[in-house]
């Protein structure tokens, strides 16, 4: 299992480099089903993993014009310092038995993955989705035309979902790129990959003193799902994008259902 469990540590960052920021959504089931890592430790792995590749993925964007420093940072401000503050304060305070319902116990670990699933349909649905979004404008929104407070909103929600499930939201700040900033979708997946890298990365520095990481294993990994980015990049110079994206995105749909079915049912 952990050979196949580094495969798919691989999948992870040709994922990411082919179809940009939402191809990390499989980090967490990853680790917990097929590493056995238990869900809440998944989850601050996931963090370094997903921040350190896409950070990677960044620097591969910015060399190419993709990025826009600006819109990070504006972004940003508000999703980081939730992300450090949800990983730093709030997720050590989450207690291991949530409710007991006659002999029904929902765990920490149950709602995690349960709600990651949920995420995971919502994740699914946006890139079999994402088509629509092509047709935005080639120009960047005036930074004084923005409206701040939905901003401000929207960072921080960001900053909650990756805060507590590991996940970098990257299908989630797309559509934002495109819709708020008005950036052209090659620029918003180059952007959101700072973003996520800056959000996922700080958050981490979150749970130092909170979990016993085993760094050993967790540099591998995150190594080997670099190795995947560079992979995925030279994949996507002779695939449609769009149709991966969709492909991919029925994947992640089926992999949602089957962690809910688990979860619930299965438990």
């Amino acid at each position: 299992m952990e050979i196949l469990g580094f495969l798919l540590a691989a999948l992870i960052g040709i994922s990411l480099g082919l179809i940009g920021g939402g191809g990390s959504i499989l980090t967490v089931p990853i680790l917990v089903y097929i590493l056995g890592i238990n869900p809440v430790l998944a989850t601050s792995y996931s963090l370094f993993i997903v921040g350190t590749t896409s950070m990677v993925g960044a620097i591969n964007n910015y060399r190419k014009g993709f990025v826009s420093i600006k819109t990070s940072f504006l972004f940003g401000s508000s999703s980081i310092s939730t992300v450090f503050l949800t990983r730093k304060l709030l997720v050590p305070k989450i207690p291991t038995i949530l409710i007991t319902i006659a002999h029904y116990q929902i765990t920490q670990s149950m709602a995690i993955m349960v709600l990651f699933a949920m995420l995971m349909l919502l994740a699914s649905t946006a890139m079999i989705k994402e088509g629509k979004m092509n047709s935005a404008s080639k120009d960047e929104t005036k930074l004084d035309s923005i409206p701040i407070f939905k901003l401000f909103i929207y960072g921080v929600l960001i900053g909650m979902a990756t805060g507590f499930l590991g996940a970098g939201g990257g299908f989630l700040l797309i559509p934002a790129l495109v819709l708020i900033f008005k950036l052209p979708m090659k620029n918003a997946i180059g952007t959101s990959l700072l973003i996520i890298a800056l959000n996922s990365l700080i958050g981490f520095t979150g749970d130092i003193g909170h979990v016993r990481i085993n760094w050993n294993f967790l540099i591998l990994i995150t190594s080997i799902a670099i190795i995947g980015i560079f992979i995925g990049g030279l994949i996507a110079k002779k695939i449609n994008g769009n149709k991966l994206k969709k492909a991919f995105g029925w994947f992640v749909l089926i992999m949602s259902f089957y962690i809910l079915l688990k979860e619930l049912l299965f438990a």
